[in-house]
């Protein structure tokens, strides 16, 4: 595993020391990026011996990357190599099945890695707010790792995410209000509570470990790029982590080629990026009476949305907004015709390949990575409310 050299700020690149826990720029207030020394690294004959180290002998998950991971023991429930399927319909396109996860979502990757770095640096009560997934994540590898939680969701979050934190022993508030009322809690209360924040991009260590969704799909493509990637974007960290990634892996000579264009998936009833990208801004504003079916893109205005737009633009990308009707029929055709129950945040990613397909953006050759973010199980609630299942079989 590497040495970490320092934390840089994404903004105004100030090095920071990683020695003790750090939260954003000290100067700035920027998203902070772990930088390493990966001179290890560096090869194909590194890249090929993934997987095979003495500590690797057994199935691994995401640790299969310990080589541009932190040097140490991590905190895991086998989170990470989740499946990626190949469409029955679409010979080039890609289902990264992240619902695959521990606590069903790809918020185990994120929260994996920060409560990792947590227990390594001694911290013993850690805050959130959540749309989710996230606040089910951090329940659980905070059990794991016997650290407290605390976590604040909206109160109408879909029920299992409630059931979750409480089954994990989490100390848990619900919010008349969205993410971002739960975000303010948790920044006026972590002072006199004793609370580290570690909310989505407040650290460093989520990003690592949403990073290594960009490894896993080059890997499960062969050390190829594929054309395009559909990411839904809430707080956008697994764009982030994966542009990241893009970046390590070719500074490693680990892939060539040209990277994917990242397609941003909002809803359109809380689609601050698609309208910043749209007017050619550098930052989003705050989207007004966000409301969405897909609860986790329902983020009215994400901390690391200069980095969003900018990967958009970097990569020749899109943001895209789909309507709730779009997103729903879209679950009920990959349920019906690909046996997979996405969630409603993957659904938007599959909407958004159908405009794309349906606008000749996209042509059938190009190979096309779709990220369905959770299990649909997790959402029986919200889609038995939608196919208006009477409350009685509920």
């Amino acid at each position: 595993m590497p040495k970490i050299a320092y934390l840089e700020c994404s903004r105004c690149h100030l090095q920071l020391d990683a020695a003790t826990p750090q939260g954003v720029c000290t100067a700035c207030a920027g998203p902070l990026y772990v930088r390493y020394d990966l001179s290890a690294a560096k090869g194909i004959e590194a890249r090929n011996r993934i997987g095979t180290s003495a500590s690797d002998h057994r199935w691994s998950g995401m640790w299969r990357y310990s080589s541009v991971l932190p040097d140490v023991q991590p905190v895991t429930l086998g989170e990470g190599w989740t499946p990626m399927l190949r469409s029955r319909r679409h010979a080039n396109v890609w289902l990264k099945e992240e619902g695959a996860n521990p606590t069903g979502s790809f918020k185990a990757r994120g929260l994996a890695l920060a409560v990792t770095m947590a227990r390594h640096y001694g911290l013993k009560k850690l805050a959130a707010p959540s749309a989710g997934n996230a606040g089910g994540a951090l329940a659980a590898y905070a059990a794991a790792a016997g650290i407290e939680a605390h976590i604040f969701m909206p109160k109408d979050v879909p029920r299992a995410n409630r059931i979750e934190c409480l089954a994990y022993g989490a100390h848990l508030t619900l919010v008349d209000g969205l993410i971002s009322d739960c975000g303010r809690i948790v920044a006026e209360r972590k002072a006199a509570e004793g609370w580290f924040d570690i909310s989505t991009l407040k650290e460093p260590f989520r990003v690592e470990g949403k990073k290594t969704m960009g490894y896993e799909l080059v890997e499960q493509l062969g050390w190829q790029y594929p054309d395009a990637v559909f990411y839904p974007t809430g707080g956008g960290v697994g764009m982030i982590g994966m542009w990241k990634a893009f970046e390590e892996m070719e500074h490693s000579g680990w892939v060539t080629g040209k990277r994917p264009r990242m397609i941003a998936v909002q809803s359109a009833g809380c689609a601050p990026v698609v309208r910043a990208f749209e007017a050619g801004e550098s930052v989003s504003r705050m989207w007004e009476d966000a409301h969405t079916f897909a609860s986790g893109l329902r983020v009215p205005k994400p901390y690391g949305d200069a980095l969003i737009l900018d990967i958009l633009r970097a990569s020749g990308g899109l943001a895209v907004a789909v309507s709730d009707e779009a997103i729903f029929a879209s679950l009920k055709d990959w349920a019906s015709h690909e046996g997979i129950l996405l969630c409603p945040e993957g659904a938007a990613a599959t909407a958004a390949y159908d405009h794309l397909r349906s606008t000749g953006y996209l042509s059938e050759e190009d190979r096309v990575v779709l990220f369905n973010t959770g299990s649909g199980n997790k959402y029986t609630d919200a889609i038995a409310e939608r196919i208006e299942l009477p409350s009685s079989d509920r």
